[in-house]
């Protein structure tokens, strides 16, 4: 997320206000024509690959889906290597990947724009969608207090990092040792300071839904994770937004989730089909925000 200054940012997010009502009208964009992105997917997904292949056509451009079990990647090839050969190829590529140094190499290495489609370490595209959904539901970003409940992995970092750079206040609330990364937490307050905003990370859900404007939760168990579920369902208990939660915030708050969910754990079923639910608004826009990411990134090149 801090690789985009505000300026780039809000017209990321203005673009993507634009691509979806050009979209919705039936009108043909053709921005990225004669380019191809390539999808390079080491992990399975459902919103963000299909975002960013119809995102590519409905701008004029087209995608290749490169599935990592798929090359030589998966046979022990140097990322550096495989990196190399898709520069070659491609105008840009979009990597969804296990590790974040993989997106170092390929960004180094390839020689052609490269957009996290997420890692272990943030998800930037997922909330350049979160803050398009909210802007939409409330009008604004500055001032606005979003509470997150649940994990501080690769989304909440990254939510940290977007939010203030908006003038956002972000509240944070997960069990110990479950924090977001100290070093981009440290950057998101610094940027806060200076956009108005505030950050705070504690480990009382009750406490940090107060007077929320939005609750935001994901998955308590990530994809890479899984050996540690047993654990992560103890240390959880008790972080699940539902409707003693969302009462705490105020009345017209709004519940987001980037998806998948899991009722009954991390979110109830009646909250996120409840009235104050944007999640499905939130879900479509990765469609516009992938868009305007993908316009922004190749057009720069």
């Amino acid at each position: 997320m801090a690789d985009a200054s505000k300026l780039e940012m809000d017209r990321v997010l203005a673009r993507a206000k634009a691509i979806k009502t050009l979209i919705k009208r039936g009108r043909s964009l053709v921005t990225l024509k004669g380019k191809i992105t390539g999808l390079l997917f080491e992990k399975p997904s459902t919103r963000t690959r299909a975002s960013f292949e119809v995102g590519a056509r409905r701008l004029g451009g087209d995608s290749i889906y490169l599935a990592a079990n798929e090359l030589q990647l998966s046979r022990g090839e140097p990322v550096k290597d495989t990196a190399r050969i898709l520069g070659g190829y491609l105008d840009g590529i979009v990597a969804r990947v296990y590790l974040h140094d993989t997106l170092v190499q390929l960004t180094k290495y390839s020689g052609v724009p490269v957009i996290n489609a997420l890692s272990d370490l943030e998800h930037p595209t997922q909330i350049v969608s979160d803050l398009f959904t909210i802007q939409e539901a409330k009008g604004k970003l500055k001032g606005l207090k979003l509470t997150y409940v649940g994990d501080g992995n690769n989304v909440c970092n990254s939510l940290l990092l977007g939010g203030a750079l908006e003038g956002m206040s972000i509240y944070v609330a997960c069990p110990a040792g479950y924090e977001p990364n100290a070093t981009i937490l440290r950057e998101a307050e610094k940027t806060s300071r200076t956009a108005g905003g505030n950050i705070d990370v504690s480990h009382d859900p009750l406490e940090a839904a107060r007077d929320a404007d939005l609750l935001y939760t994901d998955v308590w168990v990530s994809m890479g994770d899984e050996a540690s579920k047993e654990k992560r369902m103890k240390d959880f208990s008790g972080y699940q937004i539902n409707d003693d939660l969302l009462k705490l915030a105020k009345k017209d708050a709004n519940v987001m989730h980037c998806l998948p969910a899991h009722r009954g754990l991390e979110i109830t079923d009646h909250v996120i089909e409840g009235r104050q639910s944007i999640v499905w608004q939130q879900g479509e826009n990765k469609l516009y925000a992938a868009a305007s990411v993908l316009e922004w990134i190749m057009r720069q090149k």
